[in-house]
């Protein structure tokens, strides 16, 4: 594996080669690994992300953004999870809040993007995008969340420590059901949300808040068990699936521990999929030399941007490096 810089600055050069069709994934990934444009990009992450499973010394950070879930990823997700290729998830309140609602059976449905928005409303569906789902339904979940919140009341804790009990509650109540929190419990993968209200699980503390529920999601405690997680280890790398919010609070825990005297450089390994551009200055779609001019990533890192559907990336890239049966042990933090 080489290193420094971009993974295709890195490499003599060599020509292209015509990627040849068959069967087996990890070598369909590896052959467009010698190919152009994000066909490229898509086979060398999975290259960076293998070194990251093979770095003994790597904690392996995913960050998840957008509705991963209802769009159909939950399967992928649950199944990089059991197989610790992540070690620690960051991910918005929404995809979060549409795994337990899968889990508690509220089903989402293949829908169309042509269709009257207004009838959908009439008709109590909500839409995303060609997913459809029943807004009463949801509301059923944003209760069961307030009841739980006064279950639990008073509480004072991050976000990760919130969820922890939220999908113990979870699985208790649909032993039967699957979802990603519940297999992140079950491997010992902390999760946090940093931005939990913005998202239907936040209006479902609001609801138990406004009944006067002594509920209190310190979100200042996820930044600092995180940066935690990231100062106890050796070298970290980072997978973003799509960027906003989670992709930014793991980037500054490199900000956070150098302002702490634990500085590690940056991040050592990073991949992103992403359908965001860096010429419009947002932090989805910035690049990773960006990011090295705050000391987010190492200038040596193995960094790789695919600009591709994240749907269309991620089972992908996950079957490519699942195929072999991967065997690691995951990582435990005291938090």
């Amino acid at each position: 594996m080489r290193r420094g810089g971009d993974y295709s600055s890195t490499m003599a050069m060599q020509p292209t080669v015509p990627v040849r069709p068959t069967a087996d994934l990890p070598a369909l990934l590896e052959g467009m690994a010698a190919t152009g444009f994000q066909g490229r990009k898509l086979g060398e992450s999975v290259r960076v992300w293998r070194a990251m499973l093979e770095d003994p010394d790597c904690t392996v950070l995913l960050g998840l953004s957008g509705a991963m879930i209802p769009a159909g990823m939950r399967e992928v997700l649950i199944a990089l999870v059991r197989h610790h290729c992540v070690d620690a998830i960051v991910s918005t309140g929404a995809n979060l809040f549409h795994d337990a609602c899968e889990h508690l059976g509220v089903c989402h449905y293949q829908g169309h993007h042509h269709v009257d928005d207004a009838d959908l409303l009439s008709r109590g569906i909500d839409r995303i995008y060609d997913v459809f789902a029943y807004e009463e339904e949801f509301r059923t979940i944003d209760r069961q969340i307030a009841a739980f919140a006064a279950a639990i009341a008073p509480f004072r804790g991050s976000s990760r420590a919130f969820l922890d009990a939220f999908g113990r509650h979870v699985n208790g109540v649909a032993p039967a059901g699957r979802s990603l929190l519940a297999a992140c419990i079950e491997e010992s993968v902390p999760i946090f949300v940093p931005a939990l209200a913005d998202s239907s699980i936040g209006i479902g503390l609001v609801m138990a808040r406004r009944e006067g529920v002594d509920i209190d999601v310190d979100q200042l405690a996820d930044a600092d068990e995180l940066t935690r997680i990231v100062e106890e280890s050796p070298r970290t790398g980072v997978v973003y699936v799509g960027g906003g919010v989670p992709k930014n609070f793991i980037q500054q825990t490199q900000v956070i521990a150098s302002i702490h005297d634990a500085s590690l450089d940056g991040h050592a390994y990073a991949i992103q999929y992403t359908t965001d551009a860096p010429h419009w200055g947002g932090l989805s779609g910035c690049t990773f030399e960006e990011a090295i001019s705050w000391g987010k990533e190492q200038v040596s890192s193995p960094r790789v941007q695919c600009f591709c559907d994240a749907t269309i990336a991620l089972p992908i890239v996950a079957s490519a490096l699942l195929a072999p049966g991967i065997v690691r042990q995951g990582r435990r933090f005291d938090l």
